[in-house]
């Protein structure tokens, strides 16, 4: 790694609490949800913290759960920025929402964060009563990098047998790091922050192409969970996001795609009304499928 990309990504790590800004226009509904219970769970690298977000009036049964992913370019840590939509889930889906505290490059690289995201929510599934969860009924997702770490998650556990998610919600996702990048390329995800990220976090050019650094290039996307995912017009990564749709559809899995238009990669600010919507339609389609039988 060079020292000045080791430099760059250490600050992103760093500063991210005080740099990212994103969602706090998004506050939709949740923030009536007490401050989130910190637990940790064990993963092949060590116990990784996780913020447990609970309805109001949460019933006394166990409940289902979406174990959520935050982005960050696999390079910030800062599962906080993401608080807006664990809150909205929580409140309008009624489950559990786990936030897991994943580590990030540049103090990591492939495939730690992908195994650790895969590792606690299988324990969320597995030793789910411990926590409230009903282990059966967990749905996986998250935002930009937060969505391709939710489509290895799925894919691992498809591959491992270890847990079976009831839904992937897939984010504006990055999921291939693989193929050359456009240098022309405009929009927010700049062609120069996607050649750091796989400098810093995805140092080996020859394990780019794995299906858990870059699902879309899996051989096969057959028995994976339905889906949703969630792109936006103007986003360099909207190919990703509608390939992949496009071939879980081709697969035989149910998928509901929808496209913000107009939109950059930070889709959700692009229009608030719209996002009400689109919010609304996610925090449906988890609640549809983590709903007891």
């Amino acid at each position: 790694m060079r020292i000045d990309d080791a430099l760059r990504a250490g600050l992103m790590h760093a500063l991210a609490r005080f740099t990212v800004r994103y969602g706090d226009e998004l506050r939709f509904a949740g923030e009536d949800l007490p401050e989130p219970e910190r637990v940790r769970v064990p993963t092949r690298y060590g116990h990784v913290p996780v913020h447990l977000y609970r309805p109001v009036r949460a019933a006394r049964r166990a409940l289902g759960a979406y174990v959520h992913f935050h982005g960050g370019a696999f390079l910030m840590r800062y599962p906080q920025m993401d608080d807006f939509w664990c809150r909205y889930v929580a409140s309008r889906a009624g489950v559990v929402v786990a936030n897991v505290d994943f580590r990030a490059g540049p103090y990591v690289q492939y495939p730690v964060a992908q195994h650790e995201a895969h590792d606690a929510a299988a324990h969320l599934a597995t030793r789910g009563s411990d926590h409230g969860i009903d282990g059966a009924r967990v749905a996986v997702g998250g935002l930009s990098s937060g969505g391709a770490l939710a489509a290895a998650t799925c894919l691992q556990a498809r591959d491992r047998g270890s847990f079976a998610p009831v839904l992937q919600v897939l984010g504006v996702p990055a999921l291939d790091v693989a193929t050359e990048v456009d240098t022309g390329a405009p929009g927010m995800i700049s062609p120069a922050l996607r050649r750091l990220v796989r400098r810093v976090y995805f140092p080996d050019p020859a394990t780019r192409a794995d299906p858990y650094a870059s699902p879309l290039l899996a051989d096969t996307v057959r028995a994976l969970p339905p889906a949703v995912v969630l792109t936006a017009e103007r986003d360099t990564l909207r190919a990703d996001g509608d390939k992949y749709a496009a071939r879980l559809r081709n697969a035989g899995v149910e998928v509901v795609s929808d496209m913000t238009p107009g939109a950059d990669h930070y889709f959700l600010s692009h229009d608030l009304e719209r996002a009400r919507r689109t919010m609304e339609m996610v925090a449906g389609q988890i609640r549809r499928r983590t709903s007891p039988a």
